[in-house]
């Protein structure tokens, strides 16, 4: 196989599968695939892509509606030197008249079609290729006389093929093939085995317009079916970038939506719309002049009333009442009659409930529709469908789409809608009514402020990608306290903090509080998620009492700094924390508010250890359709519950978590929360020894500006498991390293929302650094204590009994373990319950109490095998194998190995250095050295390298 990479085709799915069929068919035999897609979806360059890959003879075939009725006109183009023996002399000479009457029968009809389908392709695989080398002479008719029969030329047709190397057949627009070429196709497949031949039929679906029999007989002669997908949003995206634009993905998802992912329709919108189009927000796109020119021809051809009720339904849109459509379009006869003349123009669809519910058959094909009407036409029937529409959303883009002039009155009350609109939650419907009351509004002060009060809903909405490509429009007004503050927010949810500070202070430095309080207090509320995102809980506090003092509680920009608030509050004042969310939270009962109030409260009770409570408030703050809510809230809320997913143990629906958050992340734009999602999905991945998924989760939470410390810190977490997993202490510490300096000791230093110390402090001991350790140690206990975090207290006992353990103080070691596990007692923390285990049972089995050991460790591989931590797992097997209470003691001799010494020599042999040998085993490296001075004497070896080679072939 030569060519390209499959996944760099328009449908990489659809052509991989192709391939790899073809590349089956010396092992498989033969075979007849069916692809399958919708009119336009690109299945004849899915086609031509397969024949590039294909390094073999190539016979192409396309089929036509005005050839059905020929018999073999397919094999005729497929195999032209057998055209003259599959046909009777009567269809010749038919043929031959119609194709030419002055000259009667004497030239070949079908072998003419097949040239000139062979002139015209644009690909040189489509050409028919010459005959092949040895196949032996061709069929011709004073060879065989008559016609055949598909059974025969099936046999010529085997003959012809050979089997010294794969042909690929195609059979491009199948729908219309002749029933006796595909017979015949299909007896070569099923009779002749050793056929070196790969048929692939290409057909469309839904289509009314195709021949019974082909369609009836393809489905029942295929040996597989490939199906053509509609394009995703993101493929829109590559189309566009092959085109040479770049467009968001809002703006491909909107013509994704428009196309219904239709290659031929993205392809031609892509070419016939000015480029400038692309880069804006919500713009009206049309059809293709293609689909507008039909629409206008089958328009042309209805009734006064069909044509009438097919452009109300395209005023009205999709989910019409019939009623509604009806009466818009004066409709008072016969209404079934005139439905049914309207539905088959295929321009209109009924609803799934039947005749009650109409709408455009699609996106395209309504735009056509509405420039078919013309601008006056079209916006008389819209004012009048504006009186009778009771959604006030919709009446007034209606009116919109029907007032081509500013109209002051117009753009104040969409102005109102947004707000209430925004007041709910709607923040993407908020949007695009501020854009439009910009376009009405004649003032420019004011014209300015709805533009930059849109890019502020549509940043609300979670669209960052539609807001950033707003940011030139936005940056070339007038400069406002408003302006620099919406741009500064932009700035915060694109994860980049230094240009955020300096939008904020400047808005901070412009506005008049006394006579804008309303914007003073919104700067003020960007401070405080600024602030959050700095892990700078003064600061957010001391914003958040301004915003309050600047308009009150009820306002809606204190009101999201209230809800902010208490997570500022948490680091020292939890009882002052949980009071804030109390008092907010009776407040506030409903409305898209509720939503930052529970998730943070929920982020509230995760920090301190309520694990329970965080789950549900959590969960409940992921939705944003149920009353409103925000896309940004959301991934906040999938961020902190994946967290209590990964701690209590419940490690698929983790990963389930993160998965949907990351796609949202990918959508929308918002990179704030994406470290702490890969963080979660990291550690799974490591504890679960699944190291590629791991390293492309590290790789995540890595990517793109970590400035925010809310983006940082969970990167080094990130990292700093990676390399606990892996058993490297030294790893370990510098992952964390950054964690250790001044910056983070007054911020992100909450061992309720950060647990690090304790990773770190281990580490310490494992590199043998004890007095670091102790100082570390003590330093950071006493602030879990000041806090308290009961979690982040077991965990730093456990590790306290480590450093205990080897100091030789085994009381002490004993002493700290039991408070760790009779703090974790009455948690859901499997996790961290196995941890201290496993930990626990390595310093017993240092002591030596290796009877007690084997019980900690067996209870540690209990816990790690539940969870499927099959790194721990491994751990939990090699101590008590190396601890040895379970082995056969009997019979050993001088010259095996003890189980200390078997564990030393598996990872010895593995590669690892006696440093991580060590860690794994949770001894000194002298202690390794020594081991494998008496491995290499028991078992004669002198190197590393042999006993790599021992241990590899036994």
């Amino acid at each position: 196989m030569t060519g390209t990479d499959p996944s760099g085709a328009v449908h990489p799915a659809a052509l991989a599968a192709l391939v790899t069929r073809l590349r089956e068919v010396h092992d498989r035999g033969p075979g007849l695939i069916l692809l399958t897609g919708r009119p336009g979806d690109g299945r004849t360059t899915v086609l031509r892509e397969l024949a590039a890959h294909h390094d073999g003879p190539v016979r192409w075939s396309t089929a036509a509606s005005w050839e059905t009725g020929y018999p073999f006109g397919v094999i005729g183009q497929l195999f032209p030197e057998l055209a003259c023996a599959t046909q009777p002399r009567s269809a010749t000479t038919a043929l031959a008249t119609a194709a030419d009457p002055g000259h009667g029968a004497a030239t070949n009809p079908i072998a003419a079609v097949a040239e000139s389908a062979a002139s015209e392709h644009p690909d040189p695989a489509a050409a028919v290729p010459e005959e092949t080398a040895g196949a032996g002479p061709a069929a011709t008719i004073s060879d065989h006389g008559g016609g055949r029969g598909p059974v025969e030329v099936a046999a010529m047709i085997a003959e012809r093929i050979g089997t010294a190397e794969t042909v690929l057949a195609v059979v491009d627009d199948a729908q219309w093939a002749d029933v006796v070429s595909l017979q015949a196709l299909a007896s070569v497949v099923r009779h002749y085995r050793d056929a070196r031949l790969l048929i692939v039929a290409a057909t469309v679906v839904g289509d009314a317009d195709v021949a019974p029999g082909a369609v009836e007989l393809l489905p029942r002669i295929a040996t597989g079916t490939v199906r053509i997908a509609p394009l995703t949003v993101a493929e829109v995206g590559q189309v566009a970038a092959h085109r040479g634009l770049a467009l968001h993905p809002s703006m491909a998802e909107r013509l994704c939506t428009h196309t219904r992912g239709v290659v031929r329709d993205v392809e031609r919108l892509l070419t016939e719309v000015p480029p400038q189009v692309w880069a804006g927000f919500d713009p009206d796109l049309p059809a293709p002049a293609a689909i507008t020119a039909k629409t206008r021809a089958a328009l042309g051809d209805c009734t006064a009333s069909a044509r009438r009720l097919i452009e109300a339904t395209a005023v009205l849109g999709p989910g019409t009442a019939v009623g509604d459509a009806a009466a818009l379009a004066g409709i008072d006869g016969d209404l079934l009659t005139v439905l049914d003349e309207a539905a088959r123009t295929g321009l209109v669809r009924l609803g799934p409930q039947g005749l009650t519910e109409i709408g455009p058959a699609d996106p395209m094909l309504r735009a056509a529709v509405l420039a078919d009407m013309g601008p006056a036409a079209t916006a008389e029937l819209r004012c009048r469908a504006a009186e009778s529409t009771e959604d006030p959303v919709r009446r007034l883009r209606l009116l919109v789409a029907a007032t081509p002039v500013p109209d002051a009155g117009l753009a104040d009350r969409l102005d109102a809608l947004a707000d209430e609109q925004a007041a709910r939650g709607a923040w993407g419907t908020a949007a695009s009514l501020l854009r439009d009351a910009g376009r009405l509004t004649v003032d420019r002060l004011t014209r300015e402020g709805r533009l930059t009060r849109a890019v502020d809903a549509l940043v609300g909405a979670g669209d960052i990608f539609a807001a950033t490509a707003l940011i030139p429009e936005v940056e070339s007004l007038r400069e406002t306290p408003l302006r620099n503050a919406v741009l500064g927010y932009l700035a915060m949810v694109r994860g980049r903090p230094a240009e955020a500070e300096i939008r904020l202070a400047r808005a901070w430095d412009l506005v008049n509080a006394e006579r804008e309080p309303e914007v003073a207090a919104l700067i003020c509320q960007r401070y405080v998620l600024h602030a959050l995102c700095r892990c700078r809980p003064t600061d957010l506090v001391d914003w958040a009492d301004r915003a309050i003092t600047l308009v009150g509680s009820d306002d809606p920009a204190a009101v999201e700094a209230a809800a902010i608030r208490g997570l500022g509050l948490v680091y020292g004042h939890t009882a002052a924390a949980r009071r804030s969310y109390s008092e907010i939270s009776q407040q506030i009962r409903t409305g898209a508010q509720v939503q930052r109030i529970t998730m943070g409260r929920g982020w509230l009770n995760l920090i301190t250890d309520e694990f329970d409570d965080a789950r549900s408030d959590l969960e409940s703050s992921v939705p944003t359709t149920y009353l409103g809510g925000s896309t940004r809230i959301s991934l906040w809320a999938r961020a902190w519950l994946a967290r209590v997913q990964f701690l209590t143990g419940d490690w698929d629906d983790a990963l389930h978590t993160v998965a949907e958050a990351a796609e949202l992340v990918e959508h929308t734009g918002i990179v704030l929360s994406a470290p702490l999602l890969h963080w979660t999905a990291t550690s799974v991945h490591c504890l679960r020894g699944d190291w590629t998924a791991a390293q492309i989760s590290l790789q995540h939470a890595a990517t793109g500006p970590q400035d925010y410390e809310i983006m940082r810190v969970p990167s080094y977490l990130a990292r700093a498991q990676w390399a606990e997993a892996r058993a490297d202490s030294a790893g370990v510490l510098r992952a964390l390293h950054p964690m250790t300096q001044a910056w983070a000791w007054n911020g992100p230093d909450d061992p309720g929302q950060w647990p690090w110390a304790d990773m770190y402090a281990h580490a310490l001991i494992a590199e043998s650094r004890y007095d670091e350790a102790e100082a570390f140690l003590a330093r950071h206990e006493r602030h879990a204590a000041e806090l308290a975090r009961p979690s982040a207290q077991a965990r730093l006992r456990a590790v306290r009994g480590q450093l205990s353990g080897v100091r030789g103080d085994l009381d002490g070691a004993r002493a700290a373990f039991a408070e760790a596990l009779e703090q974790l007692d009455g948690m859901p923390l499997r996790y961290d319950r196995a941890r201290v285990s496993l930990s626990y049972g390595q310093m017993l089995r240092r002591a030596g109490k290796r009877r007690e050991a084997d019980a900690e460790l067996s209870t540690a591989r209990d816990l790690f095998a539940a969870l499927d931590a099959r790194t721990y797992v491994t751990r939990c097997d090699r101590e008590l194998k190396a601890g040895g209470v379970r082995a056969q003691r009997a019979g050993r001799t001088g010259d095996q190995l003890t189980p200390q010494e078997n564990a030393v020599a598996t990872l010895v042999a593995r590669g690892l250095p006696n440093r991580e040998v060590a860690a794994e085993l949770y001894i000194t490296t002298k202690t390794v050295q020594y081991h494998l001075t008496r491995i290499y004497t028991k078992l004669g070896i002198r190197s590393r390298a042999e006993l790599a080679a021992l241990r590899e072939n036994t």
